[in-house]
């Protein structure tokens, strides 16, 4: 993914709210099956670490896009932004594998 790509993806996300919420628990099955099931009805999602996890936020998110097998596209704070592009029928089709 280009710059370009991700700055657009920055930009629609930032108005997103977070569909995902890991807590003091980390990648749970349940946070890891929320996860998927958001991200491949949606493409984009922002996934929020909460402030009483105790957890680092990076590491985390970077963790939680190898396990989908998406992309960290920003990490800002406690929020995360993955994304996954489907193969077909995409919202997405601007961003270049």
């Amino acid at each position: 993914m280009i710059g370009k790509d991700k700055r657009q993806l920055k930009a629609m996300a930032s108005l997103m709210t977070a569909v995902v919420q890991i807590g003091k628990d980390g990648l749970t099955d349940a946070v890891i099956d929320s996860s998927r099931a958001a991200i491949t009805a949606r493409e984009l999602i922002k996934v929020h670490v909460l402030n009483n996890a105790g957890l680092d936020t990076k590491e985390t998110m970077s963790e939680l896009a190898d396990m989908l097998g998406a992309e960290l596209v920003q990490v800002i704070g406690h929020y995360g932004i993955l994304f996954k592009k489907k193969k077909e029928k995409s919202h997405y089709d601007f961003i270049q594998d």
